[in-house]
């Protein structure tokens, strides 16, 4: 579930910092400040420098307000929840046909996006995870695995470096005790990652690596098919886990679906090029399409900027400007509904 060692970690290893320390007013000094380690639907469990606990829940409490990653505050005898601190990162996605959005994991400081070196590489697919780590404010790396199982994965490695200025990537065997050392840098004391990815790609892997977990506590994994590249899930929900190496991991189910919203930051930082060249732009409203004196289509024909990376910068736009709510209704009594048709 959660801590892999007989002795309870303290506040900071646990990830505590000042951010959440300003949070606690004098009257609160009594409470116990906990993380949460595991979301069900009417129960959560936390950890804290008392152990892993199950948390009593207020009557009518929402589990769905809460990701694993927050930090709560909770009576020390009983274990009660009183409040949620506020995050300092949060993950979440929008899924089809829901009004609010699913949350994946909360104060995380590194997100690796797991994706193999096989047909599961998709370019698209993983500016959508870059746009939804940029806006969370988490630091995105790139996992590529199954490395060993490729003549040449340099093609791999380039094309995802070139997704987003100064995105770190790395190639590892998930299967190889070296993988661990790969991720080290990111996995120090205190530090909280997260896997995200599709399935099969090798995330519950990673984690039983990770975490150094004994065959019997181990994550269950499953191959990919070979015929499609796709995998099956064998990861069903979101948990807080120890590394060996002092800090956390978050592991998630695979992904087969990841709509934008709400995420205008995190594609101008992940299309960088496009977002500087649009005040070059004659038109204000340019949409970069048509229009004469675009500055982001002179770049297409004079080959510093890809066509398909410019057609996929669009299509990401008009479904996040499509799904993102917006405010309607007179002032002081105005309410949030949706725009497009994916909520």
């Amino acid at each position: 579930m959660t801590q892999d060692t007989d002795t309870p970690p303290t506040l900071p290893a646990l990830g505590w910092s000042d951010f959440f320390t300003d949070q606690l007013a004098e009257e609160e000094a009594a409470l116990e400040p906990q993380r949460i380690a595991t979301v069900h639907r009417a129960r959560m469990t936390a950890i804290g420098a008392a152990g892993a606990v199950k948390l009593r829940l207020p009557h009518k409490l929402n589990t769905g307000d809460f990701a694993v990653g927050d930090w709560i505050l909770a009576e020390p005898e009983t274990h009660l929840l009183i409040r949620r601190l506020d995050r300092k990162a949060l993950l979440q996605r929008h899924t089809e046909g829901a009004r609010v959005p699913q949350l994946i994991a909360a104060n995380v400081d590194t997100l690796f996006i797991v994706t193999s070196c096989n047909a599961d590489f998709n370019p698209a697919r993983l500016e959508r995870y870059l746009a939804l780590c940029n806006e969370a404010g988490t630091r995105p790396v790139i996992v590529l695995t199954k490395a060993d199982q490729v003549e040449n994965p340099a093609p791999y490695q380039q094309q995802a470096a070139a997704l987003q200025r100064g995105l770190e990537v790395v190639t590892l065997n998930a299967k190889s005790p070296e993988a661990a050392t790969i991720l080290a840098p990111w996995c120090g004391p205190g530090q909280t990652v997260a896997l995200v990815g599709s399935s099969g790609v090798g995330k519950s892997t990673l984690l039983n690596i990770l975490a150094d977990k004994a065959p019997e506590d181990a994550q269950e994994t499953g191959e990919i098919r070979e015929d499609d590249a796709k995998g099956r899930h064998t990861t069903t929900s979101r948990s807080l886990h120890g590394i060996k190496g002092g800090g956390w991991v978050i592991d998630t189910p695979g992904i087969r679906t990841l709509h934008v919203s709400d995420v205008a930051g995190g594609l101008e930082t992940l299309f960088a090029e496009i977002t500087e060249l649009a005040p070059n732009c004659r038109f204000r409203d340019c949409t970069h399409g048509h229009e004469p004196g675009c500055a982001v289509q002179a770049a297409v024909k004079a080959g510093t900027l890809d066509a398909a990376r410019l057609d996929r910068w669009r299509k990401l736009v008009e479904e996040n400007r499509d799904n993102t709510p917006v405010e309607t209704g007179p002032r002081g009594n105005r309410t949030v509904v949706p725009r497009g048709k994916k909520w």
